[in-house]
């Protein structure tokens, strides 16, 4: 999948690095979509082993008692990265302007992405540097929900619905070769049987599309 030049744009096209400029300290998603997603990690990551936390903030939402080798974090906020205390090393950088990661090939086992996609403007060049630094059989969890900031998401994201969103995902696995048939997990929030009778919405829905890189691919 390659996006048009359109399709890339923002209504706020300034530097996003303006943007994220002064650091926010709290979460974007809610408390229900965090214990889904650390509960992923939990399943899907192996201790004692390489991750890239990409685009990340002051938390991580790795599993407290799981060890890692080592956490790299990537984003647009020292501050924020700063604070998070799971992160190893972390370093800035606007990826919409240089997507190439400053990584070595293969030196990680697991790239993470939390609720950022939606802002990446340049999702094939992203991709191919999510691959190119994970080792063979490594794993990318991409995870999003349906919260945005609205004039910094492209117009695909914005424009398309739920499910278009999760296939705009997969699609990007798909523009590079050398990944897994992507994997989708799609759960709606659970609403309460009395939140129901009043009519009141959930919480925020949880989606999460996740890939590997072939292992025979050395």
């Amino acid at each position: 999948m390659r996006l048009s030049p359109d399709q890339r744009t923002k209504l706020d096209e300034t530097n996003d690095a303006f943007f994220y400029e002064s650091p926010r300290f709290v979460t974007h998603v809610d408390d229900g979509f965090i214990q889904q997603l650390t509960d992923l990690y939990q399943a899907r990551l192996q201790p004692n082993t390489r991750i890239l936390d990409l685009m990340s903030s002051w938390v991580s939402h790795l599993p407290d008692e799981m060890a890692f080798t080592h956490v790299e974090g990537h984003g647009l906020n020292a501050e924020e990265l700063a604070r998070n205390p799971r992160l190893n090393h972390y370093f800035v950088q606007n990826l919409n302007q240089e997507p190439k990661l400053p990584l070595p090939d293969q030196s990680f086992d697991a790239v993470l992405n939390t609720v950022s996609v939606q802002y990446i403007q340049y999702p094939e060049a992203i991709f191919s540097e999510i691959h190119r630094v994970l080792k063979p059989g490594g794993v990318a969890i991409i995870s999003f929900s349906n919260r945005m900031f609205y004039q910094k998401a492209i117009q695909a994201w914005r424009e398309g619905s739920e499910a278009d969103r999760v296939k705009l995902v997969e699609g990007y696995f798909a523009s590079v070769p050398g990944f897994t048939r992507p994997e989708v997990i799609a759960r709606q929030a659970q609403v309460p049987g009395i939140m129901q009778l009043l009519g009141m919405g959930g919480g925020d829905p949880f989606y999460a599309v996740i890939a590997e890189r072939d292992k025979g691919q050395g």
